[in-house]
């Protein structure tokens, strides 16, 4: 079979650009069949039509590429229509008032409501045919995974949630040495390299690179730490400068201004939402509205995090810090619809306005779990350089179940790559994250009690990844 990945960008483009085109010339329908007579004060022309025509299409193209909408073959097909329905929904919102602005006046948005509906159900068919057609052209890669004496399994596991796009049909051990993973590696299309010391990883991506094998590589916290740092050359010397610190006074400056930018129009059109709600808390069992809770915010500063109450009263009376678990039989009802939704988070909009927060940052932990967590990984302190979020890399990009070790890694790349267009981003993908019911729950049993011994799961680690071999 022909190899048509040197193609694959190109193919994703064009198919991307006629999705764009056809809802588009959807909307175009619309514009022209009605809204286009409602416009008495501004008179349009060829060219005026052509420019809102433009723009509606160019909005489009910016929350889909923001939410993953022409991610065909990256993400699941789900996750992919998923993404272009909720940017479909946010372009016909802000084209609606563009065109109320236009028209110096609330245009009827029934119109627009129904051709949104047929975009989202030809938007559908059309992702539908084309991940298809492309999971026909680009079959997963064959993968091996090369691991160390660290545990893998939940790599593995992860790895094997996307099958059709990544196939790990062989493993082996680090501790083989290079010879006998070079050989293995004729037979792949691409490795795995997990979790191993920094002189052998070093060595297998050396050989990878000269031999024209893609690499995935699980990064070390150093590797995002310098992904950060500034490029500068002394002569012929090039460097790489970690600067140890965080944001300058004028990003602090800029993020507090975003803050208060945002936090202040938030509180007022969430309040409603926050009323109602405080009322099913109260009548469900009479308990306080309000769940207050010590957590750390920069510099290890301890502040009292608002939320909607969503467990049981006193559902730690035991005086034992615990993680939220899958199931969690503390959780009232109500607590499950307002968790499942992230309403028991807009309290927190007080914390913002407060300072004690930021909306992008990493989620803040309580004093005794970040103690817990910091004798495990003492890097884990390296997270409070900046102040705490309502949401973060972690919560967009991770799960509420992802590993502290992980959520570290995330929160790591936030700080070490902050910008303003960062949080903003992270802000509108935290629309996305709200219709994941993943992102909301809690984490699993095995991570809550007494985790095994490594060792013995690294003994099980060969048979684990054997066993997943494509038959």
């Amino acid at each position: 079979m022909k190899n048509y990945d040197p193609y694959k960008k190109i193919i994703l483009f064009i198919v991307s650009l006629i999705n764009i085109m056809l809802m588009a010339a959807i909307f175009a329908y619309a514009w022209y069949g009605y809204y286009f007579h409602t416009m008495y004060l501004v008179k349009f022309y060829r060219k005026g039509n052509y420019v809102l025509i433009a723009l509606y299409a160019v909005i489009l193209l910016f929350f889909s590429n923001m939410y993953g909408g022409f991610k065909i073959g990256q993400l699941r097909k789900v996750e992919v229509i998923l993404s272009q329905y909720l940017s479909l929904f946010l372009t016909n919102i802000v084209i609606y008032i563009v065109i109320s602005l236009l028209a110096f006046r609330f245009v009827n948005p029934v119109v627009l409501f129904v051709i949104m509906l047929v975009q989202m159900a030809i938007s559908a068919l059309f992702t539908y045919i084309v991940t298809n057609l492309y999971n026909n052209i680009f079959q997963p890669w064959k993968i091996l995974l090369i691991y160390g004496d660290r545990p893998a399994e939940g790599l593995v596991n992860k790895v094997e949630t996307r099958r059709d796009k990544y196939a790990i049909y062989d493993s082996v051990n680090i501790s083989e040495g290079i010879e006998v993973i070079a050989r293995k590696m004729k037979d792949f299309q691409a490795v795995i390299i997990g979790d191993i010391s920094a002189v052998e990883r070093n060595d297998i991506l050396k050989y990878c690179y000269a031999n024209k094998v893609r690499a995935y590589v699980v990064p070390k916290i150093s590797d995002i730490i310098l992904m950060g740092a500034d490029r500068i050359h002394i002569f012929d010397t090039p460097f790489m400068l970690s600067k140890g610190y965080t944001l300058s006074f004028d990003q602090l400056l800029a993020k507090r201004a975003l803050d208060l930018m945002l936090a202040v129009p938030a509180f007022i059109i969430t309040s409603p939402v926050m009323l109602i709600t405080a009322v099913a808390v109260k009548l469900y069992d009479g308990g306080p509205v309000l769940y207050k809770q010590v957590r750390l915010t920069r510099h290890d500063r301890k502040f009292e995090i608002y939320k909607f109450r969503s467990m049981v009263v006193d559902a730690e009376s035991d005086g034992i810090a615990k993680l939220a678990r899958e199931n969690d039989d503390r959780i009232t009802p109500v607590g499950r619809i307002i968790r499942a939704t992230r309403i028991d988070e807009l309290p927190q909009l007080f914390n913002i306005l407060k300072g004690d927060m930021s909306f992008a940052g990493p989620r803040p932990e309580r004093p005794e779990i970040m103690e817990e967590y910091c004798k495990e990984i003492p890097e884990f302190a390296f997270r409070t350089r900046v102040k705490a979020g309502l949401t973060g890399y972690a919560q967009v990009y991770g799960k509420y179940n992802t590993t502290p070790y992980d959520k570290l890694k995330l929160d790591l790349f936030y700080i070490s790559n902050y910008s303003m267009w960062t949080d903003i981003k992270l802000i509108l993908m935290t629309l996305k994250i709200v219709l994941k019911k993943d992102a909301t729950e809690g984490v699993s049993e095995e991570l809550t009690g007494n985790e095994e011994d490594s060792s013995i799961i690294n003994q099980n680690m060969e048979k684990t990844t054997r066993n997943i071999i494509k038959k």
